[in-house]
């Protein structure tokens, strides 16, 4: 099966949700790995490494998030597969 990467911006309210707590339950659910971290901008940041299929249900859980969420734009862009993480962190 095909291997991806995605590098994940999220906007709206992420903050102060459990967003990242949420996505870290979701990533491991899922069976993806990578991390994610607050910015000092008010979005949320992510990289997932995976099986196509798997990263893009994060994607699309991300574009919904946690029921506190609100969510207004995902930005993913694709990058090479690297296979660089062993699981799902979440960064401060």
């Amino acid at each position: 099966m095909a291997k991806m990467r995605a590098h994940v911006l999220i906007s709206g309210e992420v903050q102060g949700v459990f967003f990242r707590e949420s996505m870290r339950h979701m990533a491991e659910r899922l069976g993806v790995a990578g991390w994610v971290r607050n910015l000092f901008d008010g979005r949320v940041e992510a990289m997932i490494e995976g099986e196509t299929d798997q990263v893009e249900g994060l994607i699309e859980w991300c574009r919904e998030g946690p029921p506190a969420a609100q969510v207004e734009e995902v930005d993913v862009e694709l990058e090479r597969f690297v296979g660089d993480f062993s699981g799902f962190a979440v960064r401060t």
